[in-house]
């Protein structure tokens, strides 16, 4: 499985990409806006920091002006993936983009219909939201299997199941048990994925038993 980090903060990317854990990156504009920084500038320095994909979000609705903004955004960087509402406008600026070579993201996905669509119209990602779908009392990580099985049915949908609207490690858990392609998770989730309390007091025991020695690795040549 694949991590991108959902957001749009410069230095919680530049913490994780070091890590080698970071696949790439999601934006929308909502994360850009709580930067306080431009968005051209903000995605620009995103895309040189992490050589894997980058999403940026088109803010039209309509097809024409989407388009113009999913050829502006893709300019940015060759890792640059348009990220499109799954619209109808959205679908049709979808294949053009994907035609021409860009990489395009099929954001807002809440239902397997949704996500057949997107397929068919060539996106290289598709975002279910889990999160967004279990608050409203709905199965989240039902939708994901329900995506993942009727894309292993064909072998032309050559679309990667993004899962996204990620609210705790168990929705990554789930979602690598079903075999989804990438989850995009905030950093505070991603780094709590490597925190286990057996862990901490393993390590507590081991660093004591060491200290009792009185020897230092580094300390004695």
């Amino acid at each position: 499985m694949k991590f991108f980090v959902d957001t749009a903060d410069i230095a919680e990317i530049s913490e994780l990409n070091d890590t080698g854990l970071l696949d790439g990156v999601t934006t929308n504009p909502s994360l850009v806006a709580k930067t306080g920084k431009d968005f051209f500038a903000t995605v620009k320095e995103i895309c040189k920091i992490v050589k894997g994909p980058v999403s940026a979000e088109v803010t039209a609705t309509d097809h024409a002006t989407m388009l113009a903004e999913g050829r502006k955004l893709a300019e940015i960087a060759t890792n640059i993936a348009v990220k499109v509402p799954l619209t109808l406008d959205g679908l049709k600026t979808c294949k053009l983009l994907s035609d021409d070579g860009i990489m395009v993201n099929v954001t807002l996905c809440f239902s397997p219909a949704q996500a057949i669509l997107a397929a068919k119209a060539g996106a290289t990602f598709i975002s279910p939201f889990v999160g967004r779908l279990d608050d409203i009392g709905h199965d989240g990580m039902g939708l994901i299997a329900d995506i993942v099985q009727i894309y292993n049915n064909y072998s032309d949908f050559q679309t990667e199941v993004l899962v996204a609207s990620i609210r705790h490690p168990m929705h990554v858990v789930e979602a690598a048990k079903l075999g989804a392609d990438i989850c995009t998770v905030p950093p505070a989730v991603l780094k709590s994925l490597v925190k286990h309390p057996l862990t901490d007091k393993g390590l507590d025991a081991f660093l004591a038993d060491w200290k009792k020695t009185g020897q230092s690795i580094l300390g004695n040549p």
